[in-house]
């Protein structure tokens, strides 16, 4: 999801207090409905976990660095920024159609990075989804480990049938994690992402529910 939909310059605008209903959840997530609150997602190294606007500092580190943002939409410049982000986020997931996870390791609750996904029907019978990580984290597995808890999200929390994702073909690093990770390129978009005042191509990569179900199967056989 290299082209946010979260947008600043149109979003800052909003109050910084955001009502009742939707103020940070508590740390512990007991309702079983992801837009009352999101579900924490447990791996062996890799936690995801609702964004709290403490996490505004390590995001804004970890996110505006020139290798991260090179090829996302440009993220906030301010630790501000972030906070207000990580509120307009929280009224995306009320209103149900948008979830950003934060990315921890074991052993620490700061913020890495994140995952998220839109909704880009309604019903969220398809869905996109996308993903920022710190650069200090690049091939050590947090990837790997983060994405299969996030379409396991996704397929089996949300609901999705089908699931896409866009990389700029000049991301060459991204497009092989989406490869590794088992997506199917489907095609180019032709100067469908406007960077640094230049259009450029992006490939657009999709998982189905089936295809994730069967993966699932083969990765637990190796794993006996």
């Amino acid at each position: 999801m290299e082209k946010m939909p979260y947008r600043s310059e149109v979003h800052d605008a909003a109050p910084r207090v955001a009502p009742r209903a939707m103020r940070e959840p508590a740390e512990t997530t007991v309702s079983t409905d992801w837009r009352i609150g999101l579900p924490v997602l447990q791996g062996k190294r890799v936690t995801l976990r609702e964004m709290r606007t403490s996490d505004a500092t390590s995001l804004f580190a970890m996110l505006t660095t020139e290798e991260v943002a090179r090829f996302i939409s440009p993220p906030p410049s301010t630790v501000e920024g972030f906070e207000r982000f990580i509120a307009w986020a929280l009224r995306q997931r009320l209103a149900g159609s948008y979830a950003c996870f934060a990315v921890t390791l074991e052993g620490t609750d700061t913020a890495i990075g994140i995952f998220q996904l839109r909704e880009l029907e309604p019903g969220f019978g398809t869905a996109e989804w996308g993903f920022a990580i710190g650069s200090p984290y690049w091939g050590t597995g947090v990837f790997q480990e983060g994405a299969e808890l996030m379409a396991t999200f996704a397929f089996d929390v949300v609901g999705v049938h089908r699931l896409e994702a866009r990389a700029a073909v000049r991301n060459g690093r991204g497009n092989g994690a989406l490869l590794k990770f088992g997506a199917v390129q489907e095609g180019v978009l032709r100067k469908s992402f406007l960077k640094n005042g230049e259009y450029i191509d992006q490939m657009r990569w999709t998982i189905l529910k089936e295809e994730w179900r069967q993966a699932k199967v083969v990765w637990s056989e190796r794993l006996h």
